[in-house]
């Protein structure tokens, strides 16, 4: 139920335990008392922290339900997929980021995918390992399934590689060494992952790979009683591997050989398997015994790198590593022989989507003496914030930062406004970002001031609901520097 008044919206955050009243007092001092509109009391409360934009829109719609999951409080949502949605979130007892990762609704009544997303909680829970992403809570709430887990501010490898193409050597390196890490400790404790591929490994902005997703994990009923369950179901690229290699529930050595492709991925910028959501493609043999070599993918890569992964993705499984623990025995000399002394740090800007400049741009855009002009830049992440505010400065302007995409609203609407043009991540905002940005025209304070909305192209239902115009351009990220010289120039000339 929506609430009609000011005090029945603070009432609702009490009883929703987002806010305790103390906390309240001051919002009432600023506005005067409580005779306010109800949106102008809740945009006190963002310009306060006391609420997030994401938070302060789903209350105004009358949508109490989603905010909070188990101990999870949540604050926005920072990513989506097919089955499922990722949120930000604080847990309300220590103050911890945590990520919530949600079922979607629609498949809420599939008894079947319920079963895959909540194993993928109960199977991560039992497992402690610096490379696997800690899980800490597996539940339902509102009908939906949930699993709260470790936040790891950063990208996956797909998204990484995609950005900036084959890895370097040392790091790329460093990476494969760590998942290995990780996936002997599973292995040792009984647990095969049954899905390992690149949008399944993140690397957080200090270049700490993680394993996350077991979702499909499959358990050596010989291992610890814990954790062990009934049924292995395993991925179609699994199934048919193993028939290729005339083997059943062969899940160590296929994990060894679907982390091959995850270095082969790393190392050349390419994928070894052709890429499809069309389950023909995925099940053709042919997709397996056609993998073009990664000396020719890769010509300057050492041989023994190259055989390295060549073994680990041998279609006959005798013929590959056996163990997680012979690839790292065979790996470890590799790293210190190609090591540059700092394999875990990354080799330049490694942020998540939302910041993809490439090294070339920022060199090809010098720091300018005169500024060009004030940008507020609305960015939920401190790491895309300082990489960000170092893109648009090379390119001459003054950047202003904040984490609240209202209060950049607020101070954009301010007389006088506070930036020439408003930058808003729809990578960290989602759905309530591009909101924001298409409802600019209709805001009177608001409707004449220029904006630019980042968008990833994997993005697909946020780009299509972007809303353009003469004053409100959308760019999609890598960020290149020519690009946002142009729709800079061309939008701030209008002002």
């Amino acid at each position: 139920m929506k609430p009609s008044t000011a005090d029945e919206f603070a009432h609702l955050l009490e009883q929703l335990d987002l806010v305790h009243a103390a906390q309240l007092e001051s919002v009432w001092r600023d506005l005067g008392g409580h005779n306010v509109p109800v949106a102008e009391f809740g945009n006190a409360c963002v310009r306060r922290e006391l609420l997030t934009g994401f938070q302060l829109d789903r209350l105004l719609r009358g949508e109490s339900n989603g905010l909070f999951y188990g101990r999870a409080k949540v604050l926005y949502q920072v990513g989506a997929g097919s089955f499922s949605r990722v949120y930000r979130a604080i847990h309300a007892d220590n103050g911890n980021i945590l990520a919530v990762k949600v079922l979607r609704s629609r498949y809420s009544s599939d008894a079947e995918k319920c079963q895959s997303f909540q194993s993928e909680g109960e199977m991560g829970r039992l497992l402690r390992h610096p490379n696997i992403v800690a899980i800490e809570d597996v539940g339902r709430e509102y009908n939906s399934s949930y699993i709260t887990m470790e936040f790891v501010e950063g990208q996956t490898l797909r998204e990484l590689v995609r950005v900036r193409g084959a890895i370097d050597l040392p790091r790329a390196l460093g990476i494969i060494l760590q998942l290995v890490e990780g996936l002997e400790y599973a292995h040792r404790h009984g647990v095969t992952h049954r899905d390992i591929k690149a949008s399944n490994v993140l690397i957080s902005f200090t270049g700490q790979a993680k394993l996350v997703d077991f979702g499909l994990a499959g358990v050596d009923t010989t291992a610890n009683k814990a954790l062990r369950r009934a049924g292995q179901p395993r991925t179609v690229d699994y199934a048919t591997l193993e028939t290729i290699g005339k083997v059943k529930d062969d899940s160590i050595r296929s994990d060894i050989y679907f982390l091959g492709t995850v270095a082969y991925l790393a190392l050349c910028g390419m994928s070894a398997l052709t890429e499809s959501r069309d389950r023909a493609v995925r099940t053709d043999p042919r997709r397996f015994t056609g993998v073009e070599p990664l000396a020719w993918k890769a010509p300057d890569l050492p041989r023994d790198v190259v055989d390295l992964v060549t073994r680990m993705m041998h279609l006959n499984p005798e013929d590959r590593f056996q163990t997680a623990s012979e690839v790292r025995r065979a790996l470890e000399p590799l790293v210190a022989k190609y090591s540059t002394g700092d394999l875990a740090a990354p080799s330049g800007s490694a942020g998540n989507p939302a910041v993809r400049t490439k090294a070339a741009d920022a060199k090809a855009a010098p720091v300018q003496e005169a500024v060009k002009g004030t940008l507020m830049l609305a960015e939920a992440s401190p790491q895309e914030q300082a990489e960000l505010r170092t893109f648009f400065k090379n390119l001459g302007y003054k950047v202003l930062m904040t984490e609240n995409l209202q209060r950049a609203l607020d101070r954009c609407s301010a007389i006088p406004r506070a930036a020439d043009c408003i930058v808003i991540s729809a990578t960290a905002f989602g759905d309530s970002g591009v909101e924001a940005f298409n409802k600019l025209p209709q805001d009177p304070f608001l409707r004449d001031l220029p904006a630019v909305l980042l968008v990833d192209p994997a993005q697909g239902d946020v780009v299509d609901h972007v809303q353009e115009d003469g004053r409100r351009r959308m760019v999609r990220v890598p960020l290149k520097a020519a690009e946002l010289t142009e729709v800079l120039t061309s939008l701030l000339g209008q002002t």
